[in-house]
């Protein structure tokens, strides 16, 4: 294999490398009472520092005394970030709570706390959401609102059309967690690089296309039965593994697929490799569902819809993997630069996602000097 080529493609693939955590989220809980709505803002810690430059001794960790003496500034960005109308009009936003921090499953956050004061009690609220609107297109706002005999939770993109809540609002939040399925395996790296590993010799199962369409079908269908299996698990809070464990095991399982296309391990039956992987994949979705603090009575639609999400970007991926490949399949360029250089690139980024994961080098809260957790919110 010429090794210059093999060079350009892992160098292509390096950029992914920044992109394969889990996606940036943000968690806003509005309790309404009345004309009050009482928030609670979490916001992720190495966002912040994104933005901020939080971490003023540029040693890679944040320590309480950074984010404390910055939190002047990170209550005014959340104040840009999320306003409030009810009913159509503005509601004023009360004095910053204490400064906080909690953990949520990807690592720690602020929490920005402030009571909104509305003209008159609230029929119909409506979060206007702008954070991070121009820096990361990725981000989302999972947003739970409470009212008195109404339990909501939707999806927000920031700078998009805003969504009402309340019994006279429109719109159900169900078609946001399908778009937030999408959204996360289309942006979800080392989920994609999973598939593609698996995808790339696939097409070398048959020179027929019914033959290889059976056998992507066998794998997707693994990889879709085992992730919704354990996505439901996490979501309900049956099985909870440490987050650092299970994004180190996704990051093997991408080394491991792509290193069978060069060294097969596995010859015969790979959707089982796939099922068994997949398993771990899905405790991997769980985490903006877990985080979004959903009542156990009222996740299924979300469970159901970013499921649904997942699946229809899976496929997307899918058809388009295939469609592309397909003419090229019995090329030497294909087996050669596709197969060969492609799941060389991709060990080659897994490795570095998994000595990233595994030995924990990502913004974190310095031990001597970061609140306990039994101090922070709960």
């Amino acid at each position: 294999m010429n090794a210059r080529l093999l060079l350009i493609v892992g160098l292509g693939l390096l950029p992914l490398v920044a992109q394969a955590h889990k996606p940036s989220d943000a968690y806003v809980h509005l309790q309404v009472d009345g004309a009050v709505v009482t928030q609670r803002f979490d916001i992720a810690l190495r966002d912040l520092d994104r933005e901020l430059a939080l971490d003023a001794d540029d040693d890679g960790q944040l320590s309480w005394r950074e984010v404390r003496t910055r939190w002047a500034d990170i209550d005014r960005l959340s104040l840009q970030g999320l306003d409030m109308q009810a009913d159509g009009a503005p509601c004023v936003p009360g004095a910053a709570g204490v400064p906080q921090l909690d953990e949520h499953s990807d690592g720690r956050y602020a929490v920005l706390t402030r009571r909104w004061t509305c003209a008159a009690p609230v029929g119909t609220l409506t979060p206007v959401y702008r954070l991070f609107a121009q820096s990361d297109p990725t981000h989302r706002g999972i947003v739970r609102v409470q009212q008195p005999g109404r339990d909501e939770t939707a999806v927000l993109v920031p700078g998009a059309e805003p969504r009402s809540f309340g019994a006279a609002a429109a719109g159900p939040a169900f078609a946001g967690f399908v778009r937030e399925g999408v959204h996360h395996i289309l942006i979800g790296s080392d989920h994609i690089l999973f598939l593609l590993a698996l995808l790339l010799p696939a097409v070398l199962a048959s020179p027929r296309l019914a033959p290889v369409l059976a056998e992507v079908l066998r794998v997707v269908t693994a990889f879709t039965v085992a992730h919704s299996i354990t996505l439901a698990l996490a979501a309900f809070d049956l099985v909870n593994p440490p987050s650092r464990w299970v994004e180190s095991i996704i990051a093997a399982s991408v080394v491991f697929a792509a290193l069978n296309n060069l060294v097969p391990m596995v010859r015969e039956g790979r959707w089982k490799l796939t099922f068994a992987f997949g398993l771990v994949h899905g405790f991997g979705f769980a985490g903006a569902l877990k985080d979004a603090g959903l009542a156990q009575g009222a996740l299924a639609l979300p469970l159901l819809g970013f499921n649904l999400g997942v699946e229809a970007g899976q496929l997307a991926i899918v058809a388009v993997f295939v469609s592309c490949v397909w003419a090229l399949r019995t090329t030497r360029f294909y087996r050669q630069v596709l197969l060969r250089g492609g799941s060389a690139a991709i060990v080659l980024v897994a490795v570095l996602w998994l000595a990233e994961r595994a030995f924990d080098v990502q913004l974190g809260v310095a031990g001597a000097e970061a609140v306990p957790l039994s101090g922070v919110a709960g």
